[in-house]
């Protein structure tokens, strides 16, 4: 690990993609202390680390609790996304036609995207402030009317639409994906913060007993963090080798061609997606405050609430809804059927078009179930525990967390070596 980090830094390039994107961080980190001009942060504190705010919360390295400029993160962009690749799938022909356009397309749909995530954005920024400030018992916004929450909207968005011009310079200038990074950044940044406060409530003041049981029940968290980080490692780097045959080598030839199908090709996407998700209705939930108006209304809102069963079970099922829905985006069956045709290029006892291509989807199915049996152990087990056995695992430790930390690691290290690899084919070329 350690050659491996000496030697990224050894080249020039990664270097100054590394302090880029380190600066970048700083920006962001600098961003989520300054709070949003006419708000009182320390009203919605008590409040503010628990079920999905927490989960908003720690994705955004804490900006939600301080209600800073960042309080919304990149989840506006998210959920844009989730609507815009939904929509592309034949429901809008003009999508679906820009979708086929390349990287043409690619830019207009992000465009949509852009301007989506803008209005979601500013609707969301609103929620959040009338929400919480019915919550707070009218204590987060300072003088409320129609002027200030406006001008509090266009704050939150302008401060959610910067971060994600910060990720978009990341993916241009730095290293790895923007959006996934500046999530990574933010779970990263509550870890210790998680770490002390867990020291300060089982720890500091236990005597005997109690003591104890709460160094074994931290001795146990860190084991089994340790070992879902092993799990994960391994399944994110599972793959299912197609061997490929070209009709155009001599027929003693060796084939040595494969198509790697990874078991999770969807990545930490399903997980990202899914919080975002439950992110909207909840706001504009707490905008009616319905989790204190009882009947139909409070298991509606128990439904989008992590911290309880009905909220854990539809997590699951989002869970494993885009996770079969990224895995057929990200290894599209008919491309890869029409790219093995064009090659003459075939997969041995499968037809070629129409046959490979329904190959290829079965597959992707089969192996999309176990990625969302896997997706799922790891981010709903923990919160399963803690409602079995009332274990207090703070949100960055949980494994949703955990996911997508790991996984965008193994993404930007997987990264780095491509490019330590280019610069060495390209040396070779320029000898």
């Amino acid at each position: 690990m350690f050659t491996f980090i000496k030697n990224a830094f050894a080249v020039k390039d990664i270097r100054n993609r590394i302090f880029f994107t380190l600066f970048i961080f700083a920006i962001y980190r600098l961003g989520s202390h300054i709070p949003v001009p006419g708000v009182d942060p320390t009203a919605i504190q008590t409040f503010a680390s628990s079920g999905l705010f927490g989960l908003l919360n720690t994705f955004g390295g804490g900006a939600l609790s301080r209600y800073s400029i960042f309080a919304m993160g990149v989840s506006p962009y998210i959920t844009a996304s989730i609507i815009v690749q939904l929509l592309q799938m034949d429901i809008i022909p003009k999508l679906t036609e820009w979708a086929k356009q390349g990287e043409v397309g690619r830019r207009k749909l992000n465009q949509v995207t852009t301007y989506t995530a803008i209005v979601l954005g500013f609707v969301q920024s609103i929620g959040l402030s009338v929400g919480f400030n019915q919550l707070s018992g009218l204590g987060l916004v300072i003088n409320p009317g129609t002027t200030t929450y406006l001008t509090i909207a266009l704050v939150l968005t302008a401060g959610s639409m910067f971060l994600i011009w910060l990720g978009e310079q990341i993916t241009r200038n730095g290293i790895g994906n923007g959006v996934s990074m500046i999530i990574f950044a933010g779970i990263v940044a509550e870890v210790p913060k998680d770490f002390y406060g867990f020291f300060q409530t089982s720890l500091k003041n236990a005597t005997g007993q109690e003591l104890i049981n709460n160094i074994l029940i931290l001795i146990g968290v860190i084991a089994i963090l340790i070992i879902l980080i092993v799990i994960v490692v391994l399944m994110e780097r599972a793959q299912r080798r197609i061997p490929i045959h070209h009709s155009k080598r001599a027929s003693g030839a060796k084939h040595t061609a494969h198509l790697p199908l990874k078991i999770n090709s969807a990545g930490v996407i399903p997980v990202i997606f899914a919080t975002s998700f439950l992110s909207t209705p909840s706001t504009i939930m707490g905008f009616f405050n319905w989790s204190d108006q009882g009947g139909w209304r409070e298991v509606v809102f128990n439904i989008f609430n992590l911290q309880h069963p009905y909220g854990a079970v539809f997590y699951t099922i989002l869970l494993i809804a885009f996770t079969y829905f990224y895995s057929l985006i990200q290894v599209n069956p008919e491309k890869v059927a029409e790219n093995l045709q064009k090659q003459g290029a075939y997969i041995p006892s499968v037809r070629p078009g129409n046959d490979t291509e329904n190959f290829l989807t079965t597959l992707i199915n089969r192996l999309s179930g176990v990625g969302a049996l896997y997706l799922t152990l790891i981010a709903v087990l923990p919160l399963v525990s803690g409602f079995i056995w009332e274990v207090p695992i703070n949100i960055s430790l949980s494994g949703t967390s955990l996911l997508i930390v790991v996984g965008v690691a193994i993404e930007t290290a997987k990264q780095i070596e491509g490019r330590m690899v280019k610069r060495r084919y390209v040396g070779f070329l320029n000898l």
